[in-house]
């Protein structure tokens, strides 16, 4: 179910910075539910929570102007500075491995446009979320306060350090191509809590890695499925 704040916000004619405001229009409305339908339960994402969230939040508004016809494409969407939206199933399939309650704290290691916080915030309790672009941390900022996702917290800085002061965290995901796992995120995610990260070269294929910490600390690592991200900057 949309956010009430979400409501109230599409019904606003505000610009975002980079972006005009778009109204989530019927034609939007039935994209996302083709996409969700095809792209990712087809693909067995199945967690109900998740699927909620795709059909809920409106892509179109974290994309360019000049690329929102393809907001709802099965394929990633550029949104400056190098940096890309993911395709919508990996966002759904990440935001699936993470196993979210409502209530979780979450860290993101990457805003980019800020969807994959927004799409997390609507399973999970609060999302704190990291962009190492000045540029893309303010737009992203602006972006998801305008649509109501309160519990959204977005700032510019290095990821690869966590957001200590927020920590523990229950659920962690990174969405940048790292050529290991950072140790603050290791430090600062909960026991029994899981991180999902796309690990290798940052100019080739990666593997999408599952790490997960168990009640008395034991780190644990599995490889899921083949990506491409972009690199990981910073630190």
């Amino acid at each position: 179910m949309l956010r009430r704040g979400l409501v109230a916000a599409l019904a606003m004619a505000v610009l975002l910075p980079g972006a005009a405001r778009c109204a989530d229009t019927e034609a939007y409305r039935k994209a996302r539910q083709r996409m969700v339908r095809y792209q990712i339960q087809d693909r067995g994402v199945r967690d109900p929570g998740v699927l909620e969230a795709m059909r809920a939040v409106p892509r179109h508004e974290f994309v360019p102007e000049r690329y929102r016809d393809q907001a709802y494409e099965d394929h990633p969407v550029p949104i400056g500075l190098g940096q890309t939206i993911s395709q919508p199933y990996i966002v759904a399939f990440m935001t699936e491995l993470l196993e979210l309650e409502p209530g979780d704290t979450v860290f993101e290691l990457g805003t980019g446009s800020g969807y994959q916080a927004a799409v997390a915030s609507e399973v999970a309790g609060s999302v704190y979320t990291m962009e190492i672009y000045r540029e893309l941390a303010d737009a992203a900022l602006a972006r998801l306060k305008s649509l109501g996702f309160g519990n959204v917290h977005a700032r510019h800085g290095d990821g690869y350090y966590g957001w200590k002061e927020k920590a523990p965290f229950d659920a962690i995901i990174v969405t940048a191509a790292a050529d290991h796992i950072p140790p603050p995120l290791i430090e600062q995610l909960s026991p029994g809590g899981r991180l999902v990260i796309p690990l290798g070269s940052p100019f080739s294929i990666q593997q999408l890695v599952l790490v997960t910490k168990d009640r008395e600390g034991k780190v644990s690592e599995r490889a899921i499925i083949a990506v491409r991200f972009v690199p990981l900057l910073g630190h």
